[in-house]
């Protein structure tokens, strides 16, 4: 008798792929880092801002020295040459860009600050008190910024926190009218109308749930806020009403180098170099942040 063994093959087991949901902060870098020119951006950014800080603290000259060698061309004792008085050009540069780095982030965070506050409360209650904190929007929207800027600043000394504190005061209205749009959709969904049910405060219900989740389109603008604010700060001390003496600011630096663009240009172009480069760099990490808080901007701007 035959015995006939039978063989059963033993099931193959296939790995199990588990698929990890990303967070939206995950999604948000990852599609940041996707678009490489405000990777670069944002690289060059942070470079300016350490050369600034860092950079000024260590190199061999001050910004207010004076040197023996008095309107010398760039050379390798003096990176970006010196005025008709000897100051070290390089390190004015420095100064002016951390000092007008420092008036464009407190007017981002300040004129942010309140604008995210003045829209999100006037998006949130509607009728007649969106109605009124609006037309006050309106109005500041309407006013000349320069123009009142100069005004305001005209009778200071200078300060820098003053000068910025005018232009936040100028500019907040840009972020309010953003967030209240966006608020003005969010105040519809279902965890706010949940969270209204529960008996949960408006001041709850506008911190914990609305300006949150409004804080991507919040960042987008106001990082774009950084570099107009440069602008700004820019234009005002180029007409001899933002920072004076013996401070500078890039600004500064541009204005009192107009009369000597054909016998000195050094002093001319290397602070206007770091304007142009400071405001395209902001404006690219702003494109970025755009691009990564909104999903359904697909196409990437290279």
């Amino acid at each position: 008798m035959s015995e006939h063994l039978s063989t059963v093959a033993a099931p193959t087991t296939r790995p199990v792929s588990t698929v990890r949901q990303r967070s939206q902060r995950e999604l948000v870098l990852r599609r940041f880092l996707r678009h490489k020119a405000a990777v670069i951006s944002l690289v060059l950014f942070v470079a300016i801002v350490l050369l600034a800080f860092v950079g000024g603290a260590v190199w061999r000259y001050g910004y207010a020295d004076i040197t023996p060698a008095a309107s010398v061309p760039p050379s390798a004792q003096h990176p970006f040459g010196t005025d008709n008085l000897g100051h070290d050009t390089f390190a004015q540069v420095l100064r002016g860009t951390q000092r007008s780095i420092e008036i464009a982030l407190l007017i981002a965070l300040l004129a942010g600050l309140f604008g995210t506050l003045w829209g999100a409360f006037s998006g949130y209650y509607r009728g007649v008190t969106d109605s009124i904190m609006m037309r006050i929007a309106d109005l500041v929207l309407t006013l000349p910024l320069l123009a009142v800027a100069a005004v305001l600043t005209r009778a200071t000394s200078g300060s820098w926190w003053f000068v910025a504190l005018v232009i936040a005061a100028l500019q907040w209205a840009y972020v309010s009218r953003v967030v209240r749009g966006v608020v003005l959709s969010l105040r519809e969904k279902e965890y706010v109308e949940a969270s209204r049910a529960l008996g949960a405060p408006d001041r709850w219900i506008i911190f914990r749930h609305l300006i949150p989740n409004a804080l991507g389109p919040i960042i987008v603008n106001v990082t774009i806020l950084v570099a107009a604010a440069i602008l700004v700060e820019t234009a005002l001390s180029f007409l001899g009403l933002g920072v004076q003496p013996p401070d500078t600011s890039l600004g500064l630096l541009v204005s009192e180098a107009d009369t000597a663009v054909s016998t000195r240009p050094w002093l001319f172009y290397f602070p206007g170099a770091f304007i142009v480069l400071i405001a395209l760099t902001i404006n690219f990490i702003g494109d970025g942040l755009r691009d990564a808080f909104d999903p359904t901007q697909r196409k990437v701007r290279q």
